[in-house]
C-alpha cells in the first residue's frame, strides 16, 4: 500500500518482518527498538494517528501497558452504528473473560484486550513471551498485564470504517485461537 516507500522516503528505518504471523510481528518489533517504550499502530486508517500523543503521555505517566480503546464510554467502536456488533460484543465478552480468569487483586479491567493499537514499556517488554506464531499476541499481552499485575492505562480513541481493504483476522479462525488461548494457556 506504498507504506514502506513512505516511511524509507521519510527516513524512518524500516525492519522487514522474517517470520510469518501476527505474533512474530510483535516479537521481531520488540527485538529491534532500543527506547524506553514502544507503540505498536497499524496504519488501516481505522483511528486518527493524533490520539498517538495521549499513548505517549501515559507511557510516560509510568504505564506499562498502554492501549487505545474502542470501548471506553467516550470512545466509538466501528460496529456502533449497526445493530448487529458482532466483533465488538465478542471484545467486550473476551475482556470480561480475560479479567475473570487472569486479574487478581485491584486495578482496573481491561475493556480492550484486541486493539493491537497500544503501547508497552520497556521493562513490560523484556519479561514478555509471546507464542513464536499465532495470532494471540493482544490477548497475551493483557494475560501479561494481569499476571505481573502491570501499571496499565487505556486511552479513549474513535475508531471508523476502513479506509481500504478488509481484516486479515476472519472473525471464526481469529475468535478460536482467542478462545483457545484464554482457555489454555
Amino acid at each position: 500500500d506504498g507504506t514502506i516507500e513512505y516511511l524509507e522516503q521519510a527516513g524512518i528505518p524500516v525492519v522487514r518482518q522474517q517470520r510469518r504471523s501476527y505474533n512474530a510481528a510483535y516479537i521481531e518489533a520488540i527485538e529491534h527498538y532500543h527506547g524506553d517504550g514502544i507503540v505498536f499502530y497499524h496504519p488501516k486508517g481505522t483511528i486518527d494517528e493524533a490520539s498517538l500523543p495521549l499513548i505517549v503521555a501515559e507511557l510516560e505517566r509510568g504505564a506499562d501497558l498502554v492501549i487505545a480503546s474502542r470501548m471506553l464510554a467516550n470512545s466509538t467502536n466501528e460496529e456502533d452504528d449497526r445493530l448487529i456488533r458482532h466483533r465488538k460484543w465478542f471484545g467486550v465478552f473476551l475482556a470480561l473473560a480475560a479479567s475473570a480468569r487472569w486479574k487478581r487483586g485491584g486495578g482496573p479491567r481491561i475493556s480492550d484486550p484486541l486493539h493491537g493499537y497500544r503501547g508497552c514499556s520497556r521493562s513490560f517488554t523484556q519479561d514478555l513471551r509471546l507464542r513464536p506464531t499465532g495470532v494471540t499476541a493482544d490477548l497475551e499481552m493483557v494475560h501479561h498485564a494481569y499476571a505481573t499485575r502491570a501499571r496499565v492505562s487505556e486511552v479513549p480513541v474513535d475508531e471508523s470504517e476502513r479506509e481500504v481493504g478488509g481484516t486479515h483476522f476472519p472473525t471464526f479462525k481469529t475468535g478460536r485461537a482467542l478462545l483457545v488461548y484464554l482457555l489454555l494457556p
